[in-house]
């Protein structure tokens, strides 16, 4: 049996028994050793049964044998053929599909007043197993048909061939492979956005799913009654794996944030680093050591800048009581810690003390100054960590959502063919 999908026909090899004539009988003792005849199929009478459905060019595909007639008038037509008949393909469920050809045979010209068609039932003991497809049954039924012309019915015997699509072929091939390409699609959101491919594979894996798609459809009829079942799970996967590429350039923007470009809206600030990371159990790296340490280091940074302003406006220089000499002047990042400076006459303290007080009052203003850049530039380190933590967290929200929704949509989709718990049992693991 052979049934390609592509041009919705089927080809069979058949044989076919007939009928009974009485004119046709003998006595044996008339005729003694005569148990039957051999008759050409041109000299006696043959009903003209036919195959309705037939697709093949010369319609009756039938080879021509001899008639065995017994003395009974029993004559036993069994002229073998390879016949073409048109079949509907209902290809929803590919490729856990089962197919019912019918194959309908009647008398061309004899109507039901002069022809008894009777049904008898199909041997398929002699069917030869195909790699592709199982036989299950050949059901027949005898109908009689009506038509304007006529008053007498018309019978005709239908018999039904019942197919199973064997899926281990298209399991192996296909299924399982486009399984494992829309796993891929998951890694993703597991590779680092440093590595600068996220995008590439992600287009890799779109473009492996396209082949596919075009490899089922070489083997689908050019039809639009219905989807096969197949094609939507590649169609489904093909969705969510672009689906997935849109959500790695969101990802990537988010963290290549450029930090001059504005601060982190409050909204996102609320849904993503709170509640989705909390959801997540995400916790962005050292955030409470960075955040006690900033503590510190502001308070210890303001401090010592209002010691030195306080010395400075009160004339602490003219009036400190630590002078020795050889005592040197410091000055730190984070504020000035101490002043010593060498003990003058009073003249000269009188003369030079408003040049010191502008030198350090100079000095002061670099410190601000140096203080105010490393200030800027934890400002700007904050808002990069913030935008790179909202990215690490968007690629573990979308991780686990479409993990979620490619497992749903797998089960969903394969499952729902009728015999799919039939097929995976007889054909994986029988």
């Amino acid at each position: 049996w052979m049934k390609p999908e592509t041009s919705n026909t089927m080809l069979k090899n058949i044989w076919l028994e007939y009928w009974t004539d009485f004119y046709l009988q003998w006595n044996m003792s008339d005729y003694p050793g005569v148990s039957n005849v051999r008759f050409p199929d041109s000299q006696i009478w043959r009903p003209d049964i036919l195959l309705y459905n037939s697709a093949d060019e010369r319609f009756d595909a039938s080879f021509h044998t001899n008639i065995l007639v017994n003395s009974t008038g029993y004559c036993q037509y069994l002229p073998p053929g390879i016949f073409k008949s048109t079949c509907y393909i209902d290809v929803r469920w590919f490729p856990f599909d089962v197919q019912r050809c019918d194959l309908k045979f009647g008398s061309w010209t004899y109507g039901g007043w002069s022809l008894d068609l009777q049904m008898i039932e199909a041997d398929i003991t002699g069917y030869i197993a195909n790699g592709e497809w199982d036989l299950v049954e050949v059901p027949g039924r005898r109908n009689e048909r009506f038509y304007d012309c006529c008053k007498e019915p018309y019978p005709d015997v239908t018999f039904t061939v019942v197919m199973r699509r064997r899926t281990l072929y298209y399991g192996l091939n296909l299924l399982i492979p486009c399984v494992l390409i829309s796993t891929l699609a998951l890694l993703v959101f597991l590779l680092p956005a440093d590595s600068g491919e996220k995008i590439s594979l992600g287009i890799t894996v779109l473009l492996s799913l396209t082949v596919f798609m075009l490899l089922v459809a070489e083997i689908m009829p050019a039809t639009s009654d219905s989807v096969p079942l197949i094609a939507q799970y590649f169609a489904t996967t093909m969705v969510i794996v672009g689906l997935s590429v849109i959500a790695t350039v969101l990802v990537l923007q988010y963290h290549h944030h450029d930090p001059d470009g504005g601060h982190m809206p409050q909204w996102t600030r609320v849904i993503l680093l709170n509640w989705c990371a909390w959801f997540l159990r995400m916790r962005r790296p050292g955030e409470a050591k960075v955040r006690l340490a900033c503590h510190n280091a502001t308070k210890h940074r303001r401090g010592s800048l209002s010691s030195l302003e306080l010395g400075v406006s009160q004339g602490s220089l003219r009036h400190h009581p630590q002078v020795t000499n050889g005592n040197l002047l410091y000055v730190g990042f984070r504020g000035m810690e101490g002043l010593h400076y060498a003990s003058p006459t009073e003249p000269e303290l009188l003369l030079g003390g408003s040049t010191v007080e502008a030198e350090l009052n100079q000095i002061l203003e670099e410190v601000r100054y140096i203080a105010r850049r490393f200030r800027g530039q934890d400002e700007e380190e904050t808002v990069c960590s913030e935008w790179k933590f909202a990215a690490a967290v968007i690629d573990r929200l979308c991780l686990v959502a479409f993990s979620l929704f490619t497992i749903l949509c797998t089960i969903g989709i394969l499952m729902s063919a009728p015999n799919f718990v039939e097929a995976i049992s007889k054909d994986f693991f029988s």
